[in-house]
């Protein structure tokens, strides 16, 4: 146990010197390119949150590219100080370049950290990783039994029975014709031997149809 702390009390301590030398590289660059005052110390404190929140983002597993793309520009700037303080610029003549890029900074570091802070994350389908770890077959037992099963189909309803057809309202006969009708069926079966029929009766009669029927019911 005292040897893990002594470990990280040890990475703590060196994490601690060397952002505090990187921290005063910067400054003395962005002091010798013209920001004076308050301005000279923000620069470090801009680079470092770009590089942790670079950093941030390629931890998440989402967007690396831009987590990478941003990472290393921030790296560069904070590299770059660390090496321009070494001798090879003059800090008292500081190129043209150096001061446009150190007055550009605040720009590029802006955007970088909108991006990277703003920029919506991936949704995760944890849907479809569930569908491909399922076995084919199960899945396939799992569609047929949620499929309904279908109803069996409807037999077509039946036309409705026609109605019966209206019977004839009776025909009135009278009573003198109806007699008349009798001798006149006695009188054809004396002489053929047969019953007379309907059409005979009519034609012998002279009546309607109806009428010639009604007479044969009741004389038959």
């Amino acid at each position: 146990m005292r040897a893990h702390l002594a470990r990280v009390d040890a990475v703590l301590v060196q994490a601690v010197i060397a952002a505090a030398l990187s921290f005063a590289h910067l400054h003395d660059v962005a002091s010798a390119a013209g920001q004076d005052g308050w301005k000279a110390w923000a620069y470090p404190i801009s680079v470092d949150l770009l590089l942790v929140a670079a950093w941030r983002r390629l931890r998440s597993g989402e967007a690396k590219a831009a987590g990478w793309c941003w990472f290393l520009i921030a790296l560069a700037a904070s590299l770059g100080a660390n090496v321009a303080t070494a001798g090879l610029l003059d800090l008292d003549h500081v190129p043209a370049w150096l001061r446009i890029l150190v007055a550009g900074w605040p720009a590029v570091a802006f955007l970088g950290g909108t991006l990277l802070v703003h920029s919506p994350p991936t949704v995760h389908d944890e849907t479809s990783d569930v569908v491909d770890q399922q076995d084919p077959d199960d899945i396939e037992d799992q569609e047929n039994a949620s499929d309904p099963v279908p109803d069996p189909p409807t037999p077509p309803a039946a036309d409705p029975a026609p109605a019966p057809p209206l019977a004839p309202p009776p025909v009135a006969v009278p009573a003198a014709l109806v007699e008349h009708a009798r001798k006149v069926a006695a009188d054809h079966r004396t002489r053929t031997g047969t019953a007379i029929d309907t059409p005979t009766l009519r034609a012998r009669l002279g009546v309607p149809p109806p009428m010639a029927e009604a007479i044969a019911a009741q004389i038959t």
